[in-house]
């Protein structure tokens, strides 16, 4: 009972640090896709919820139906032998360009706020992912098992205290100029372009799994819990908005006025944030190039992480501004055939 009670809230936490990554702990995210509609912003993210709750499920039911050793075996379960693996190179793709992103983001935390060189927070992040990911899936449910319990807490800080501020019913009058049809376009885009990126870690974690109930079970613990994250971002954004989309951290604008010891969390939150995804990609992109090449997984976690610190010397700007757009398109598609994909629960 209690083994597999651990199990659940493991997924749960895997699942919720997986889709919640940086974008939430500066609220562009939450903005973009949601408070901007206005009012219409928490009709969207109750939707949202569903679809994480619904899909993320099957999905890894899916792959644990198929044993998928990596995300690339769902890909061809989807498209097809063919068009699986094209799919499946453009995400590689993506990912080490994610990847590099989340790297260079890394460092200039340890930049900006720790007084800690550039490069030297690179190199830290560099030996922590390597480290960790030798230990496999476990060292990513470990991470998550200490991240995501912090983002709950910073969740719940920031719900009391939005609801102590004046106008903290603005999320159900906010009004908004952007046409009802883009409001509901928009849960199916956050939905697809998270869960198609998050299914590198997903995947392979529910093919580990065995017991189908406890991947139930925590899919569903894990959905409710980022519908819960999104709605307090949604809510606490609400009450600064227009204002507040002048802003490249929003969330950071709310956390100052709540003292230094959670502007710490803060801080804290967007580092552990950006270090979730970033060993979830890693691991993701280790597993298909090992199904693929046959090299040392140890092997491969190196030359992963030496091309991202290559690349985060550069910057992918120009890179990404081309990739998300036409990501964002086969998300859609990937998200359509998850739908119609059938699974059996039994």
């Amino acid at each position: 009972m209690w083994k597999r009670t651990g199990k659940v809230l493991q997924i749960a936490a895997t699942y919720m640090g997986t889709i919640v990554g940086a974008g939430f702990a500066t609220g562009q995210e939450i903005l973009q896709f949601f408070t901007r509609f206005g009012y219409w912003g928490t009709f969207t993210i109750a939707l949202s919820t569903i679809l994480f709750i619904w899909l993320g499920t099957k999905m890894m039911l899916l792959a644990n139906e198929i044993r998928a050793k990596s995300y690339e075996d769902l890909n061809k379960a989807l498209f097809g032998e063919k068009y699986g693996r094209l799919i499946s190179h453009f995400m590689l793709v993506v990912l080490l360009g994610v990847t590099a992103v989340m790297l260079a983001g890394a460092g200039t935390i340890f930049y900006e706020h720790w007084n800690v060189s550039y490069q030297s927070g690179l190199l830290i992040t560099v030996i922590a992912c390597y480290f960790l990911l030798r230990k496999g899936m476990s060292a990513i449910l470990m991470v998550n098992a200490i991240v995501v319990p912090v983002m709950l807490l910073f969740t719940v800080l920031i719900m009391i205290n939005t609801f102590r501020s004046p106008g903290a019913d603005k999320f159900m009058t906010l009004a908004s100029d952007f046409s009802p049809w883009a409001a509901w376009a928009s849960p199916f885009l956050y939905t697809a372009f998270n869960l198609s990126m998050a299914q590198a870690v997903l995947v392979p974690l529910g093919a580990e799994i065995r017991d189908k109930k406890t991947i139930i079970a925590g899919s569903w613990l894990g959905g409710i819990g980022v519908g819960f994250m999104l709605l307090s971002g949604h809510i606490a954004l609400s009450v600064y908005m227009p204002g507040i989309r002048q802003f490249a951290i929003p969330m950071g604008g709310i956390a100052s006025q709540l003292g230094h010891s959670v502007q710490f969390i803060y801080i804290f939150l967007i580092f552990a944030e950006i270090f979730t995804t970033l060993i979830a990609d890693i691991y993701g992109l280790t597993l298909q190039l090992h199904e693929r090449l046959k090299w040392a997984r140890s092997l491969i976690v190196l030359i992963i992480l030496a091309i991202c610190y290559v690349a985060s010397q550069i910057g992918f700007g120009t890179l990404l501004s081309t990739l998300y757009p036409l990501f964002g398109l086969i998300s859609f598609g990937w998200l359509i055939l998850i739908i119609r994909k059938r699974v059996t629960h039994t």
